[in-house]
């Protein structure tokens, strides 16, 4: 970056954000513009992108075809503002959402919209399942992470984002995830042992809320059988199930949601980030109908519906969604990434792969290291975050739809970072 554009942002962003900025503390460039898996910056430089707004621009940035929906429906002067009314754009997302996700799934969901954030959606979920089950208490996991207002954060477990311990959360008990406490201990039957014996002190839940795959975690996926355990036990238990799909559903784990094929149907299931295909805020939960038990209003928000998102959500359903030849290759290009990866890790010992589809990466070992190879590789022209307890996993969340020979480009700059961060780390310890 330019000593000009240096001082230009410090002389507007550091005097004016927030602190509370943090992506941009480390990608400390200016962005302009982007198309695809690419983004330019105000100098001209095009980065690879696999970060993807964290998971909320799967089908990459500026889709023609979602862009020009959005342009159509904006030059008729379209709806720009709805609240709850009904409108054209509504109705038509709806019965594609219904047509292309629901009934070939032969899944039968409400659909609330809420606010425009994914914890907006774990909010209402959270709220929801208190009032149908009369139960205070949710059961969360280790390492999730559901959003950072008061409620959505009290389910969330890491540390830094609850601010504890001054700030109080009440309502969750929190129980380890699959794989928490090593590969020889089943904890869905810790749970169900808890909840199985009245002097445990865990109390009935209302909802056990889970991601299939945590991704600020740390990439933490559960097997097919521990889901089918939890979801069990929540239902022998009077307890509704939760699926917190914000990150891992619309196609990142190869299928649109995160829980398909795994034979478990969540009472509740909230999504968010790539829904609208474009990067507009958008969210809702997925309520069985026999959960809908809402008085008119008794959950609102101004801005519950995202008009020009139902425009760019119902293009993308069309596009992508029409048949099983986006999840074929979401499911290709995971198992090349995957070997890309693996071979990775002979570079670092002790490193492993986690996640699963292509929400995946690279366990280091050290967010210390971990971080100089994400630095190295954004002065080498790729974009990509850690995740984690310690921000040990290098996390790649490239778009679903980045072009086979740009995804092995970014890779290659992923590999070179790595030899080079390695290279500095030997050369430090030997000084």
């Amino acid at each position: 970056m330019s000593t000009a554009t240096l001082a230009k942002n410090d002389m507007i962003f550091n005097r004016r954000e927030s602190n509370v900025r943090s992506y941009c503390r480390r990608l400390d460039a200016v962005f302009d513009k982007a198309v695809g898996s690419v983004i330019t910056d105000e100098s001209g430089r095009q980065y690879v992108d696999f970060l993807a707004g964290c998971a909320s621009l799967n089908y990459g940035h500026n889709d023609p075809d979602m862009k020009q929906a959005l342009l159509d429906h904006i030059g008729r002067n379209g709806i720009a503002h709805g609240l709850d009314l009904f409108t054209t754009a509504k109705r038509r997302f709806l019965e594609d959402f219904e047509s292309l996700i629901l009934n070939p799934r032969g899944l039968d969901y409400r659909v609330q919209f809420t606010g425009p954030t994914g914890a907006n959606a774990v909010e209402a979920a959270l709220k929801l399942a208190r009032k149908v089950t009369g139960r205070n208490n949710v059961v969360a996991f280790t390492n999730g992470f559901h959003g950072v207002t008061q409620g959505a954060l009290a389910a969330t477990g890491n540390r830094y984002h609850r601010m504890g311990p001054s700030t109080q959360h009440s309502g969750v008990s929190r129980l380890p995830f699959d794989g928490y406490l090593g590969a020889d201990i089943d904890t869905a039957e810790i749970l169900e042992r808890m909840l199985s014996d009245p002097s445990s002190g865990l109390d009935s839940p209302a909802a056990i809320l889970l991601e299939t795959v945590q991704g600020e975690g740390g990439l933490n996926a559960a097997s097919p059988s521990w889901l089918r355990q939890i979801a069990h036990l929540a239902q022998l238990h009077g307890a509704l199930l939760i699926v917190d799909d914000i990150q891992a559903g619309c196609g990142r784990t190869g299928t649109f949601f995160s829980f398909e094929g795994i034979g478990i149907v969540p009472d509740l299931v909230t999504l968010s980030k790539s829904l609208s295909g474009f990067g507009l805020p958008m969210a809702l939960l997925l309520i069985r109908p026999q959960h809908d038990l809402w008085r008119p209003a008794e959950h609102n928000g101004t801005f519950r519906g995202n008009t020009h998102a139902f425009v760019t959500a119902q293009a993308a359903l069309r596009k992508f969604w029409s048949d099983d030849i986006f999840s074929r290759r979401i499911l290709d290009k995971a198992r090349h990434v995957g070997e890309r990866l693996t071979a990775m890790t002979d570079l670092i010992p002790g490193s492993r792969v986690k996640g699963r589809g292509m929400m995946i990466g690279i366990d280091v070992g050290s967010g210390e290291l971990a971080e100089a190879i994400c630095r190295r590789c954004f002065e080498d022209g790729l974009i990509i975050e850690t995740s984690g307890a310690y921000d040990e996993v290098v996390k790649i969340l490239a778009p679903l739809t980045t072009p086979d020979d740009l995804l092995d480009y970014g890779l290659d700059v992923l590999e070179s970072a790595i030899h080079a961060a390695l290279t500095d780390r030997a050369a430090a310890a030997a000084e």
